[in-house]
């Protein structure tokens, strides 16, 4: 379903950053020594990976991190089919706990993240700077993260973007109480809550909510959940960053916005964060 969420007219946030990748490749590659080792947070299907990886010099090791094994061994195997040269080495983990990075039979000369798809968004502020230094307690002095963050801007575009017309987000939001039902033995009734996508504009956040049709009561093993109906249930929410927020947020992990591209509206950031 994200994926598909992707593909809609309506949300600008991927294909928007694969276009910055694609217009300054070799400049975002140009940060980059020789014989890296790229460490990717939340690989997904590695499409804009390639990207990256088509203008390194030499990038000797791969390390795909992602809570989704199925998607992990998917990308692992394709990237290594596609660039034999690579070691990739995949770690199916939730990035937001402790683990431990693999090793490379291979010295390499640079560990570089790249973190992205706005997924640092999905967390607000304290979570995200907890995150950042999580990052590079796996690197040391010279190393660096290429990150990507949804800039603000007009309203109307981001609620677009979170209401898609082809009903897409919908779907993928009501999903979530189809798992609370499968994995969770609740009984929740997707009929009795509908989607709604809003920007709290105070905290400067896209918010998804599941809002309850009517009153009602839900079951979850041996507990109840009463709801009144208007009543929501915060499902998700996608934080908005100004290239100041960027750079106040580095500040406070300890690092340097060293370089940021955006595209010509200014709508999403691949930040380059250095230690």
């Amino acid at each position: 379903l994200f994926n598909r969420i992707c593909e809609t007219e309506d949300y600008y946030v991927t294909r928007t950053e694969i276009q910055i990748m694609k217009d300054h490749a070799k400049e975002i590659a140009q940060c980059v020594r020789e014989n890296c080792m790229l460490i990717e947070y939340g690989s997904g299907s590695g499409e804009k990976t390639r990207l990256l990886l088509d203008h390194l010099e030499n990038p000797l090791g791969y390390i795909p991190i992602d809570i989704s094994l199925e998607h992990l061994e998917e990308t692992a195997a394709q990237l290594n089919h596609e660039y034999p040269q690579l070691e990739v080495v995949g770690l199916c983990a939730d990035f937001t706990e402790e683990f431990t990075m693999p090793s490379l039979s291979t010295t390499t000369s640079q560990r570089v993240v790249y973190f992205p798809g706005s997924t640092i968004g999905n967390f607000d502020k304290d979570e995200a700077l907890s995150i950042l230094k999580d990052i590079f307690q796996h690197c040391q002095k010279g190393d660096g993260a290429f990150i990507g963050f949804d800039l603000i801007k007009d309203e109307d575009i981001l609620l677009k973007a979170y209401n898609d017309s082809e009903g897409i987000t919908e779907a993928f939001n009501l999903n979530l109480l189809n798992r609370i039902n499968t994995e969770l033995g609740a009984d929740f009734s997707l009929d009795h809550f509908e989607h709604k996508a809003i920007y709290n504009k105070e905290n400067k956040r896209m918010e998804m909510h599941l809002v309850s049709r009517a009153d009602q009561e839900v079951k979850m093993n041996k507990h109840r959940f009463t709801f009144e109906k208007g009543e929501t249930i915060h499902t998700e929410s996608s934080h908005k960053y100004s290239i100041e927020d960027i750079e106040f947020l580095a500040k406070e992990a300890g690092l340097t916005l060293a370089k940021f591209w955006t595209d010509k509206q200014e709508h999403f950031c691949v930040a380059y964060l250095t230690i």
